[in-house]
């Protein structure tokens, strides 16, 4: 069984990159056979986290149909158990995927024989970005304490959520609910996420709790990149609180990864973070959210 984690945020520059690499070099490290994808579309840098100079295959090949399996485009890496799907190659017009190409790779990935299948994303909140974030029921973003970096991260968050309710409601089992909705729509107003929930409460609470409880099987995880200090050290866990108390997915707050200069070192040497630098505190801390990570899917698993 596979198990799919967007690493995702609406902001670029807080660290997804950084976090998807090293992570997935933890989990290899405990054994599992792990693939990273970098699905930057148009901003792909993934495999100089890795190391990697010039991935000789990629997602172009998948997509030209040299390959017709994306298991054909995987390189190995320097770390055991782990390999990489890169979108170096590709051209520039990859930013704009079509729809069927778009699902046509997410089915790809969901049938990839691997344990542990990271994505790596693209900042922002276009279509391509938030469905392939919605292509696992875990889905990983990264915001740091900027206050622009939370002001998008909730953007991002928010967007999301909204993508995954209209993905839900598309489903056959609320049909005459949204046939209502559409036939009323001169007189009923629906402008959000409540304004659906309060006309489904009053016209038909059955199809109201169904809804709250499709919503609820999507589990937010998010981490607070380059903590400093200076920051309120229960951040993260105010936005958790906040989070879980306006929307009925449920969100989980990982931890904090400490700023570290030496992070730009290991990027600028193109060497992995945790392996060049295994005692410090922010690789301590990656090691926590793994852990946590891992003993989450153990816990389901069971």
């Amino acid at each position: 069984m596979s198990y799919i984690f967007p690493v995702g945020g609406g902001k670029g520059g807080v660290g997804k990159s950084f976090i998807a690499a090293n992570l997935g070099v933890l989990f290899a490290k405990q054994g599992k056979k792990v693939v990273l994808i970098d699905l930057d579309l148009g901003g792909s840098n993934l495999h100089t986290f890795l190391g990697i100079k010039n991935p000789r295959r990629g997602l172009n090949e998948f997509i030209d149909r040299t390959y017709t399996d994306l298991e054909h485009v995987v390189v190995p890496t320097i770390v055991p158990n782990l390999s990489m799907i890169s979108s170096m190659n590709c051209s520039i017009e990859i930013a704009n995927l079509f729809h069927l190409q778009k699902l046509r790779i997410i089915k790809a990935i969901k049938s990839l024989p691997y344990e542990y299948i990271l994505l790596d994303l693209g900042a922002g909140t276009s279509y391509n970005t938030l469905d392939f974030f919605l292509a696992s029921n875990e889905g990983l973003f990264v915001f740091t304490p900027e206050p622009t970096s939370i002001e998008n991260a909730v953007r991002f968050i928010r967007a999301a959520y909204l993508r995954k309710l209209k993905q839900i409601l598309k489903k056959r089992e609320f049909d005459e609910i949204i046939k209502e909705v559409t036939h009323n729509s001169k007189s009923v107003k629906i402008k959000s996420a409540s304004d659906i929930f309060q006309y489904m409460d009053i016209h038909d609470p059955n199809k109201s709790k169904l809804l709250e409880s499709k919503l609820g099987e999507f589990k937010f995880k998010f981490v607070l990149n380059q903590f400093r200090k200076q920051i309120d050290i229960n951040l993260g866990e105010k936005i958790e609180k906040v989070c879980n108390k306006h929307f009925y997915s449920i969100f989980k707050f990982l931890g904090n990864i400490s700023y570290d200069e030496r992070v730009c070192d290991s990027i600028y040497s193109k060497t992995i973070y945790i392996n060049r630098y295994p005692h410090t505190l922010t690789t301590m801390e990656l090691q926590s959210i793994e852990r946590k990570i891992i003993r989450n899917v153990k816990n389901n698993f069971c």
